[in-house]
């Protein structure tokens, strides 16, 4: 596969940034096979940000040839006190999220618990070189990536939590990070501070936050108004109503879009858009049946940019469009809710515990 090609499943939705598109074109031009990551907090049950637009993500990556690493982040969700703080819990989903990504068809990932790095002495030599050269203020503005803010009563073991994924980074000798927008500000500090610790400067690739089905406020979590809007309002595990979970049957798929916001003639801050624009119509020159009964124009096919034009005319209403979105999603999610249907024991560890933020 040529470079061009690579750079372009790279950058395919829900890709949102590249720093930078020359850093990952040289990095292509080194490596045949370089290594990319993603790290998640197994926190709770999976919802179409975490399961599928991350499994989107980690196709485009293992289709680019990409040697592709997932962290299975267990001491970090201990010190983000995730699943009451047990680390037993924390296990089991992180098993779960291996089955989900499976029963959504990824392939060929490399999963590793962040136990595994954190056995090792190089780990923490390079947590403590990371410590040294990193201020205090600079850390607090890392603290999105816990999905807090500063404004919080905060432990100090949350506090050491950017560092240790920034030297995560470095321990799993990650060429390119691939995470969400909410992960920018520790990926820009281990760009910045790899080269001094004499490592690399890794390319990082951030994927669009895709929002919860509630308006939600902005929370205050970044300074940049547009990251701090999609951390805010994106799908959230801890508010069952606000996200569109793998494993929820089709009554319950229809009844969280039936109830989802989205203003007529408004693609803006729109949940139901973004599911059509990141999920049904992600794919270049892909189309959507809408169904309509003939008094209100019947039904009719249409491509992203078709769509927008008659949404934001009026053309297209808000009901007619949640009840196809809810039945395209179904159909997505068949398979998830198959798998899990047959292998309920793995969803128990979800009935035991309270899922919190």
């Amino acid at each position: 596969m040529d470079i061009e090609r690579k750079i372009e499943l790279i950058k395919r939705p829900p890709t949102e940034e590249i720093i930078s598109v020359e850093d990952l074109r040289e990095l292509f031009e080194n490596k045949e096979h370089p290594i990319a990551y993603n790290g998640f907090e197994p926190s709770g049950p999976m919802h179409l940000g975490t399961g599928l637009i991350s499994a989107y993500k980690m196709k485009d990556f293992i289709e680019a040839g990409i040697h592709y690493k997932v962290l299975l982040a267990d001491w970090h969700a201990f010190l983000n006190k995730k699943m009451g703080g047990s680390m037993e819990k924390i296990k089991k989903v992180a098993e779960y999220f291996k089955a989900g990504w499976a029963a959504l068809g990824v392939k060929n990932i490399d999963y590793i618990y962040a136990e595994e790095l954190t056995s090792r002495k190089s780990y923490w030599e390079t947590v403590m070189k990371i410590s040294t050269k990193t201020t205090l203020n600079r850390i607090k503005r890392c603290l999105p990536i816990l999905g807090r803010s500063e404004k919080e009563g905060l432990t100090f073991a949350q506090l050491l939590y950017p560092t240790l994924q920034c030297a995560d980074i470095f321990e799993l000798k990650v060429d390119i990070n691939q995470l969400g927008m909410d992960q920018r500000n520790v990926n820009m500090l281990a760009r910045d501070i790899g080269p001094k610790l004499g490592f690399w400067k890794p390319v990082a690739v951030h994927h669009h936050l895709l929002m919860g089905l509630i308006k939600q406020e902005r929370m205050g979590y970044d300074v940049d108004v547009n990251i701090d809007a999609q951390i805010s309002s994106k799908q959230s595990k801890s508010k069952p109503d606000s996200a569109i979970f793998i494993t929820d049957t089709p009554d319950e798929i229809r009844r969280k879009i039936k109830k989802a916001y989205c203003p007529e003639k408004d693609l803006d801050e729109n949940p139901i858009y973004e599911i059509i624009k990141y999920i049904i119509l992600r794919e270049k020159n892909s189309t959507f049946k809408i169904e309509r009964k003939e008094k209100f124009g019947g039904d009719i096919l249409v491509d992203l940019e078709e769509f927008k034009k008659l949404y934001k005319s009026g053309e297209l209403h808000p009901l007619d469009v949640k009840k196809n979105v809810a039945s395209k999603l179904i159909d997505i999610l068949e398979p998830a809710r198959k798998y899990f249907k047959k292998n309920k024991d793995i969803l128990k560890v979800f009935k035991e515990s309270k899922v919190t933020r």
